[in-house]
This record gives C-alpha cells, structure tokens and sequence, in this order.
C-alpha cells in the first residue's frame, strides 16, 4: 500500500509564521501512511491569465501544477486578514485551478485549519477559503472545524504546541482528516 501524499498550503509567508508552525506540529501527528509537506508558494507568480492564454506560463507555475497534481488531498493552514484569505492563497488556488479544464484541486479532498493570535480564529478567512474549496469541487471536511485562536499561547519557544488539550484536539483533527482522505 502506497502512502498518501497530502499538500499543506501555508497562507503565511511570514518567517516566524504561527501558520506555518501549526501546520509543521500537523505533520508529526500524521499516521505513518501519510506523506505530509508544506508547498513553498511564497515565489508562485501572481496569476495572469495571458499567460496560460499564450501557452507561456512561469516555470513557477508549471512546477506548482506538477507536483500539486500528484497530491491525494491538500490542508489549508491560513491566517485571517482583513476578515479573507492572504493573497498568496487566493493566488495559489487561481494558479492550480488553471488552465481551465485542468485543475490541480479537481475532486481532491481537503481541510481548513484557521489560526489567529486573536480569539475568533481567523473565522472570515476559513469561510473565506471554504467558498472557494466548494467552487474548486476541493470535497471540504465539515467536521471537525479547526478555528484555532490565541495560537500564539499555545506554542511554546520551539514552535512546539506545549497544551495537552491542544494536541488532542489537532489529533482529533488529524485523525478525521486520515479518514475523509481515505474515503476518496
């Protein structure tokens, strides 16, 4: 039995991302059937469609498409601004669901994890996100839903979640995710 191979879009270019940090601890509580890894997107050129128009488009794009292409399903981890999704997220999604009838996220399964230094987190941008999953046919798990607030408080210095509750939760998180991924 193959691993299933999961794409963790991290909508932070941040280099001290909480985004980030979150999805690296989602990682390690990842079965050993899984193959989990954070997409670099932070040099993904903004989408123009001319580009595809022409037959032209940045080696940035093609090398996203492949190798997002080959994924079983993807997790979004995404910080909230100004009540949305970071641009670099609605750019990765325009840049995979392009060219049209090619689309990388074309009935793969997929999850939202919100996170926020704030206590709503990051509410707006997980709707946000799941708008766009739905339109994408990404099959979006419901439940459980992960709006993770005051996410600075629960990593401790090494980026490691450093609650109990919490790591169960991401657990349980993890767990339901393994399963909706399997049932495709």
């Amino acid at each position: 039995m193959s691993k299933k191979s999961i794409g963790i879009i991290v909508g932070s270019l941040r280099k001290d991302s909480f985004s980030k940090k979150i999805a690296q601890n989602i990682i390690e509580l990842m079965p050993e059937d899984f193959s989990a890894q954070i997409i670099d997107i932070s040099n993904v050129e903004l989408y123009n469609p001319d580009y595809d128009d022409a037959s032209a488009p940045p080696d940035s794009w093609v090398e996203f498409r492949e190798f997002a292409g080959k994924m079983d399903g993807f997790l979004f981890v995404t910080p909230e601004y100004n009540r949305s999704v970071p641009a670099v997220i609605k750019n990765i999604l325009d840049v995979g669901s392009r060219p049209y009838g090619k689309s990388v996220w074309n009935a793969k399964p997929g999850a939202v994890i919100s996170v926020s230094p704030g206590k709503l987190g990051a509410f707006g941008a997980n709707h946000h996100l799941r708008q766009a999953m739905v339109f994408l046919n990404i099959f979006t798990m419901q439940q459980p839903e992960a709006y993770v607030g005051g996410v600075a408080d629960l990593l401790g210095p090494d980026g490691k979640l450093n609650s109990e509750d919490t790591i169960s939760f991401f657990q349980q998180f993890v767990d339901s995710f393994v399963s909706w991924v399997n049932h495709f």
